[in-house]
């Protein structure tokens, strides 16, 4: 079996057996990928991470040809993003991420910009006064980056440039204009602020995007919008936004 090395953020953990762990990571070089660490429930020193969520790590393992669960053989902690585990919302809300990128994104399908979008959203999570924002941004600029990202440039329907009011449509993907509105009479209105937020996000860097002013009523349209599109998309809730929306309104 070929061995690689690599960086790699924990997205969720699983027992098997009576001793050892599959863990699924995103890594840096390989995309969404997972592992089983053997022995470890036995001797936790075997590796030298806790193998927590949302943890970044450095890993080598073993490429399997046969299957998707390939052997972990080192684990050795980076960066344990300690802020994030000191609060119960902030905690929630990194989980939140690492369900939507288990969620999205296909087996070893490798995305660098999604890597480094991570390590900068759980870093800035941990220590900006507003996690809740950063959190939006994160979700604008994921689904951008892995294709799923709604159609706002245009009506999603005839392609022509929306002057006027327009309507947001889950099951469309995007914008209809008013004379595409039939095309889906569930559609609702939206804020012309909350549609250029999200283009801005999408089109600016993350630390360029942490400036951006959202008052409370975009605010909440957007975490609306967001939410009900990527349930709509998934088929199903992310569990952890569940808990985010109890204990922080998110």
């Amino acid at each position: 079996m070929p061995i690689h090395k690599t960086e790699a953020l924990i997205l969720n953990r699983r027992d098997f057996r009576e001793t050892s762990l599959i863990v699924d990571f995103y890594s840096r070089d390989f995309g969404r990928i997972s592992g089983i660490l053997k022995g470890i429930r036995a001797d936790l020193k075997k590796f030298a991470s806790p193998i927590e969520p949302f943890s970044l790590n450095e890993i080598v393992f073993y490429r399997s040809k046969s299957s998707g669960l390939h052997l972990v053989s080192q684990c050795d902690l980076k960066d344990n993003f300690t802020p994030l585990r000191s609060n119960i919302s902030r905690f929630v809300m990194a989980s939140v991420i690492t369900e939507m990128v288990s969620a999205l994104m296909q087996p070893e399908d490798k995305n660098e910009e999604i890597f480094n979008l991570l390590i900068s959203v759980l870093s800035g999570m941990g220590t900006n006064i507003n996690p809740e924002k950063i959190l939006s941004i994160f979700k604008i600029k994921m689904l951008s980056l892995s294709g799923f990202k709604p159609h706002l440039d245009s009506c999603v329907c005839c392609q022509d440039k929306i002057a006027g009011n327009s309507k947001f449509s889950l099951s469309l993907g995007g914008l209809i204009c008013q004379k595409c509105c039939h095309k889906d009479l569930s559609a609702r209105a939206i804020f012309r602020g909350t549609i250029a937020s999200i283009l801005y996000i999408e089109k600016n860097d993350f630390k360029s995007t942490l400036n951006l002013g959202l008052n409370p009523q975009i605010k909440r349209e957007l975490d609306l919008i967001l939410n009900a599109f990527i349930k709509f998309h998934l088929e199903k809730d992310l569990k952890s936004e569940r808990v985010a929306e109890r204990l922080v309104g998110v």
